[in-house]
């Protein structure tokens, strides 16, 4: 099973449906996006200025994106200028063969690899596997989703949705732990354990990269465990993807980021292992540094006058763990790499629009702007899914919606054709009506899937007041205008009651 790539198998609808049929996942779900969200609100509010330093981390970003071609030949010309070497790789199956290249020609049959999501987004372990070579994830997370040949579901925590008990039994049948228990610390031992010997033997390590500063060629990675380290310094040669839009001018724009990223992400002051290298250094390192720098639809994006701010995103997850779609359905729903609503955004786009089970993706979402409010770059989520969706629904060659809300507005401009449609809509209604209410409805099963309607009245207000004597209407009018007399229309026992 392929443990990544951006290409949803089904529609989020179709996917959705299964997942929200796992109780155990919604809890595992619930239980730790409400843990991250309240640490990591304990984290912002220690600052008071975050709401500045989001203003500056959108602006540094922005500015970033506009001078990207320039930058990305500084970033180059500074690795070369270190030892170090550059690879441009358009799509992903150009990135695949650049790495898988690299690895053979230094025999490698194992590579370690320090977490990733853009190597999970070229589906580069299934490209290194085709060619006998295998990935090692070292990452704790990423290691479980590797042994159990599962997918990731969270960008930060990609095996959020199991809990402990499933990971004992995961590394026992694996690792052949037979004596495990669900204690942390053990299921952390058994994974070092596994992973030392790793460490030490293999010679050719891939990693991601956060940032990259074009000033002085360097790459930077932050994480958690201390796995990434062990990569970055042991094996002989050293083998970094990066996308595109993740280069900065400066250090000093680094700085800024290193505050935003650790309390949005893992809610900490700063990240317990925060790497930067620059090209290669003699008797100290890799011997062979490569940054692979890829595209793969991130300049159609940087395009787009109003997705562009999509390639602002660091990779924190923050709009994850305050979704409410994420939180109920998981990250498998999505089918991307990019769950959540940075997914929902990112995915379609990075796919130019083309692929139309992503292009069910901006639909995943309420709307409630949580994730905005979330973001440490101030992505407007909202906006885009909104602008993503209008370029969808347009791009359709027939819009059954925009032919129906035309047809709704003809009716509704004219009285008599209005009261025309609800008279033969009522009569109708008879033998879809049960208990009372309307379960199905043909042509609008998108919204009777998901909930009843209630039927037509058998009387509707204009009706009711025609049949009132015309001295009755004035006197009714009045009463209401002064708040005394009858209701405008009868009460039913319930209402009465109250």
């Amino acid at each position: 099973m392929s443990a990544g790539g951006i290409k949803p198998a089904r529609t989020f609808q179709q996917a959705a449906r299964k997942t929200l049929d796992n109780p155990q996942m919604r809890r595992n779900l619930r239980h730790a996006t409400t843990t991250i969200r309240e640490k990591r609100q304990r984290a912002v509010s220690e600052l008071s200025d975050w709401e500045a330093l989001r203003e500056e981390g959108a602006a540094l970003k922005d500015f970033s994106l506009a001078h990207l071609a320039d930058l990305l030949l500084d970033l180059e010309a500074a690795i070369r200028a270190r030892g170090g070497q550059v690879h441009w790789a358009r799509d992903a199956a150009e990135a695949r063969a650049i790495v898988a290249d690299l690895a053979a020609a230094h025999g490698a049959r194992e590579v370690i690899k320090v977490k990733s999501i853009t190597t999970d987004e070229i589906e580069l372990n299934a490209g290194l596997e085709e060619r006998g070579i295998h990935a090692i994830e070292t990452d704790l997370a990423e290691l479980i989703v590797q042994l159990a040949e599962d997918r990731p579901s969270h960008i930060l925590v990609p095996a959020i949705h199991r809990n402990r008990a499933e990971i004992r039994e995961l590394f026992r049948r694996k690792l052949g732990a037979v004596s495990l228990t669900d204690d942390p610390r053990q299921l952390a031992e058994a994974a070092r354990r596994y992973l030392r010997e790793k460490f030490l033997t293999t010679k050719v390590a891939i990693s991601g990269a956060n940032f990259a500063v074009a000033e002085s060629g360097t790459v930077c990675v932050v994480e958690s465990e201390g796995n990434g380290r062990m990569c970055l310094t042991l094996p002989d040669v050293l083998i970094s993807v990066m996308g595109i839009e993740k280069v900065l001018p400066t250090w000093q724009d680094v700085a800024v980021f290193l505050r935003l990223l650790p309390r949005s992400s893992t809610a900490e002051r700063m990240n317990p292992y925060t790497s930067f290298w620059s090209g290669v250094t003699p008797g100290d390192g890799p011997r062979e540094f490569h940054l692979v720098l890829l595209d793969n639809g991130r300049t159609t994006v940087l395009a787009d006058e109003v997705g562009r701010q999509t390639l602002r995103c660091i990779r924190c997850s923050a709009c994850l763990n305050v979704c409410p779609v994420y939180e109920r359905v998981g990250g498998h729903a999505y089918g991307s790499v990019y769950p959540g609503p940075i997914g929902a955004i990112l995915t379609p786009q990075l796919l130019q629009l083309e692929e139309k089970n992503a292009n069910t993706l901006p639909w995943a979402s309420s709307l409630c702007g949580a994730c905005y409010d979330a973001c440490p770059v101030k992505i407007n989520i909202p906006e885009v899914l909104l602008y993503l969706r209008g370029r969808i629904t347009a791009a359709k060659p027939f819009n059954a919606e925009a032919v129906a809300f035309r047809t709704a507005a003809w009716v509704m401009s004219e009285p008599h054709r209005f009261e025309g449609a609800i008279k033969l809509a009522r009569t109708g209604q008879g033998p879809l009506v049960q208990q009372g209410v309307i379960h199905t409805l043909p042509g609008l099963s998108g919204w009777t899937n998901t909930r009843d309607l209630p039927p037509l009245a058998p009387q509707s207000f204009r009706e009711w007041w025609r049949k009132r004597p015309p001295q009755r209407q004035h006197q009714v009018a009045e009463d209401a205008q002064s708040g005394e007399g009858e209701p405008l229309a009868p009460q039913t026992e319930e209402a009465r009651a109250l």
